[in-house]
């Protein structure tokens, strides 16, 4: 079972170094983890996306309140949260083959963010899925490096509905 467990924490130095220590200690599966100031600058939230079981899931969260700077720790669910992931994909763009990704890219949405001789890089941004799928679109081109941020989530408000 796949699970976000959203934390507000104090933005303090070493809090993700907490976060991530515990779950290390601990053997936890983390799928992936992100974190990044709110609106409120002295407060960090940290996404992390967690795999185990139901008795698993309830002890990190223990563990994870029991930490001195954490503030708020929520499990939630896929369904009730609004989540997004980037990447920035550089692919092999040879003049010949240029106008084939060029064409792929406007198909995907996807944002050029550098033309280089032989390259291009691209920034995706949408759910983790659009992503996997606009990353595997461009597999046949030769991704020469990618860096992905994993997963960020916010609870949705009541009444709200989430996108994909």
């Amino acid at each position: 079972m796949k699970k976000i467990i959203s934390i507000l924490a104090r933005n303090r130095p070493g809090v993700l170094s907490h976060v991530a220590g515990l779950v290390t200690r601990r053997g936890y599966n983390v799928e992936s983890i992100a974190a990044g100031p709110t609106e409120n600058h002295a407060i960090t939230r940290i996404t992390l996306v967690v795999t185990g079981d139901a008795k698993v899931l309830e002890q990190v969260t223990k563990q994870f309140r029991k930490l001195v700077d954490i503030i708020k720790v929520d499990i939630v669910p896929h369904s009730l949260a609004l989540t997004g992931e980037l990447a920035l994909v550089t692919v092999s763009a040879p003049p010949e083959k240029r106008s084939e990704i060029l064409n792929l890219v406007g198909v995907l949405g996807v944002k050029i963010k550098n033309v280089g001789e032989d390259s291009l890089t691209l920034f995706i941004s949408g759910s983790a899925r659009s992503v996997d799928a606009a990353v595997k679109a461009l597999y046949p081109f030769e991704i020469k490096s990618m860096a992905r941020t994993g997963l960020v989530a916010l609870p949705l408000e009541k009444g709200e509905e989430e996108e994909d």
